[in-house]
């Protein structure tokens, strides 16, 4: 029963209240099919999306930043790297979008926020300040709980990881929210200043568990 205790302690750690992340990182120190972080909400349905997250990675082959699943669409929406020089990959129900020509450079933070609009189908990337073209994916209301994870794109609802797309690095910084946000918030994320937090998920009141070796750092001792 000790044993079982420690590897409950070990391999899964949950934050019952929200944590106020101001200054911290998510470290994924390495490829893995277990460790990520789940971020958790009490929304259960979404006509729109806006994330916005800062990470760093010296990654060249494929790897995914955000997946978000539902019971009848695992690709509900994910951001995912693929192996493709300067492309980066947005799904939305199911639907894919590739936004290419992108300046993304190794082993070096970047600031990205994806959009979704389910009215027009309508995303947008934005990278480092620059906003790409917009692109159509799918139209329809986004519903089910939701699971949302860091770091692994499920396969199946909440499972099917997959060692070889796991994320190495960092992410910090994470926003949700339901809405498309003005493209003025946007560009406050990128330049660093305040924003309205996320009404889905909001780095400075956020309620998550990590699985695995993912390790929550202080940003100074990491940038």
């Amino acid at each position: 029963m000790e044993k079982l205790f420690l590897l409950m302690v070990m391999f899964a750690t949950c934050c019952a209240a929200p944590r106020d992340m101001s200054g911290k990182v998510f470290t994924f120190p390495r490829e893995s099919k277990i460790d990520l972080v789940k971020l958790l909400t009490h929304k259960q349905s979404f006509n729109a999306l806006t994330t916005c997250l800062r990470y760093q990675t010296d990654l060249s082959r494929n790897h995914v930043l955000m997946s978000l699943a539902t019971p009848t669409k695992f690709n509900a929406f994910v951001l995912f790297k693929p192996e493709l020089d300067n492309t980066m990959r947005m799904h939305a129900l199911d639907g894919v979008a590739d936004f290419k020509s992108l300046a993304i450079a190794p082993n070096t933070w970047h600031s990205m926020c994806a959009t979704w609009s389910s009215a027009t189908g309508l995303a947008q990337l934005w990278l480092d300040g620059k906003a790409t073209i917009k692109k159509f994916i799918k139209t329809g209301a986004l519903t089910g709980q939701p699971i949302s994870v860091l770091g692994q794109e499920q396969d199946t609802y909440g499972g099917g990881y997959d060692i070889n797309q796991s994320f190495i690095g960092m992410i910090t910084e994470v926003h949700m929210w339901d809405t498309v946000i003005p493209s003025t918030e946007i560009k406050r994320y990128m330049a660093e200043q305040y924003v309205t937090p996320g009404n889905v998920f909001n780095w400075r009141a956020l309620e998550f568990e990590i699985t695995g070796q993912v390790l929550v750092e202080d940003m100074r001792d990491v940038k």
